[in-house]
């Protein structure tokens, strides 16, 4: 890890997330009844629990509105949800008003250009494999693997490494466990 990296990732306090593309690998899935269908990592939710241990938040803006994320994000221990909000710095600014963060304390991960408006200001912008051309170039980082792949996963423990805490982390299923 780079040290810009590393400095920009050891001061984040607040982990923001989009849902379609970063959480999911960004297909809408419709039944004829028109109930909706999403698919979520496993590997980004252990990763989320993880980092949420560390004492870093994690939260969600999305643009469209799911029960599906609703329930994701309670499975999860996500206590910052904004769906519904096109304008996702409207949205981030709803949010400052309730949680005392710093621009520079805040990391923001998507992959399309109605991210950029939150990731061209906060102190750490990743985003996933397969984004768009436009939202990779401006990012700080850009993981290895696609949306809805365990991108978010990547992006957790890259947070936890320039922290210090990953080792810990892990060390809790290594040694923790044992009887």
């Amino acid at each position: 890890m780079n040290p810009e990296l590393r400095e920009r990732a050891a001061q984040i306090k607040l982990f923001l997330l989009d849902v379609d593309g970063v959480l999911t690998d960004g297909r809408l899935y419709f039944s004829n009844s028109g109930e909706e269908f999403k698919s979520f990592s496993t590997l980004d939710g252990q990763g989320i629990k993880a980092l949420q241990k560390t004492g870093v938040k994690v939260g969600i803006i999305t643009g469209r509105t799911s029960n599906l994320v609703a329930r994701r994000a309670k499975d999860l221990g996500i206590e910052i949800l904004v769906q519904g909000r096109e304008d996702k710095w409207d949205a981030l600014q709803e949010i400052l008003q309730q949680h005392s963060y710093a621009l520079h304390e805040i990391a923001f991960m998507g992959d399309d250009w109605p991210d950029l408006t939150v990731m061209t200001r906060v102190g750490l912008a990743f985003t996933v494999a397969n984004a768009h051309t436009c939202v990779a170039q401006r990012a700080h980082w850009q993981s290895a693997e696609r949306g809805g792949e365990g991108a978010v996963r990547a992006a957790c423990d890259l947070i936890m490494q320039a922290q210090n805490t990953f080792d810990a982390a892990l060390n809790t299923y290594l040694i923790g466990n044992s009887h």
